[in-house]
């Protein structure tokens, strides 16, 4: 891969008493977002986004196949 290394980015409270792992790599984005309920990892790998490690469904597919579930519904734009 020629894509450059992308900065970490971590939200939230981070855990002091847990060192700091780089989350930076080539060609992927990572974010933690740290909650109450505990941390999410979030990735971007060639386009696809990846919550926790499973692949999320962009919304334009997601409506496309909605449409084509229900061909007398009107669209909503």
């Amino acid at each position: 891969m020629s894509e450059p290394l992308l900065p970490e980015v971590v939200y939230g409270d981070a855990d002091a008493s847990q060192p700091s792992l780089p989350l930076a790599a080539e060609g992927v984005q990572r974010f933690v977002w740290q909650t109450r309920h505990g941390p999410i990892l979030i990735e971007v790998r060639d386009g696809v986004a990846y919550v926790n490690g499973d692949a999320v469904e962009p919304v334009s597919e997601a409506l496309r196949r909605m449409a084509e579930a229900l061909p007398d519904a009107p669209e909503h734009r």
